[in-house]
């Protein structure tokens, strides 16, 4: 394919020394393109690096098929990593996953870690409701308490008036 051009520009010329290294010239692929040659070479070898198909289509590098570059848990390698940002993909998340929670001698699940202030405040509210309930039933006055002794005894003298008069 080269040997050819290479022929008739000799004869033009009248340089007959390219006609002497045609030995060494084999056939070889064209590539046109508008920007610099090294630069296509360089994105193109790019892509050779990772076994990627690709072509050259109006002076942009196109891959040709579809390729599964990365998988979950792989290590992602530096040749991968300039590809992925050269086409705009950001697919990292980093990040730690709990799964226990340790302080002073004690092991918690991470749910621990979600609480929230409300959260909080309910349990608290409902450990004092359980305490004035058991106070209120075995008849042991306790602050929890105080209030619902307060109200029953209310009523309590209440209804003696009512049935007094």
């Amino acid at each position: 394919m080269m040997k050819m051009p290479v022929r008739i520009h000799a004869e033009k010329t009248g340089n007959n020394a390219y006609l002497n290294s045609s030995s060494s010239v084999v056939n070889v692929g064209q590539i046109f393109t508008k920007g610099d040659l090294k630069e296509v070479s360089q994105e193109v070898g790019k892509y050779k690096v990772l076994n990627i198909p690709t072509k050259i289509n109006k002076g942009t590098v196109e891959i040709i098929t579809l390729v599964e570059l990365i998988r979950k848990a792989d290590k992602v390698g530096s040749s991968e990593v300039v590809l992925l940002a050269k086409l705009g993909i950001r697919p990292f998340s980093y990040g730690l996953v709990v799964q226990m929670v340790y302080d002073n001698g004690s092991v918690f699940s991470p749910n621990v870690l979600d609480l929230t202030e409300d959260d909080l405040m309910e349990t608290f509210a409902s450990g004092v409701s359980m305490v004035a309930s058991l106070a209120l039933a075995i008849s042991y006055p306790t602050l929890a308490a105080a209030p619902h002794i307060f109200l029953n005894a209310y009523k309590n003298v209440l209804v003696i008036s009512i049935t007094i008069d």
